[in-house]
């Protein structure tokens, strides 16, 4: 796979030197283009509804919920028969 990517790259630098004769000229193009890409203007926001800087915007209210709300304690029980539980569990016999 390398060899792929080196003939790729090799025919791609010989299509760039033919279609720019000498070399002064695509360092002066990336140069223009750098330049009038740097003139443009700045990127609007791209936040939808007010701005977050005003300190005037209202906002929702905060909700408070304790993270420990719901809690169960899970500590280890005593075994129980396990022969009672397996009837509860187990299938009802067809009449």
């Amino acid at each position: 796979m390398p060899w792929h990517l080196r003939s790729c790259l090799v025919a791609f630098r010989r299509r760039v030197m033919t279609s720019f004769i000498q070399p002064g000229r695509l360092a002066m193009a990336l140069v223009l283009a750098a330049s009038a890409h740097a003139c443009t203007s700045a990127p609007t926001s791209p936040v939808v509804g007010p701005d977050a800087s005003d300190p005037r915007v209202r906002t929702p209210p905060v909700g408070y919920s304790s993270t420990l709300g719901p809690f169960v304690s899970r500590r280890p029980a005593d075994p129980a028969p396990w022969r009672e539980q397996n009837q509860q569990v187990a299938p009802q016999p067809k009449q």
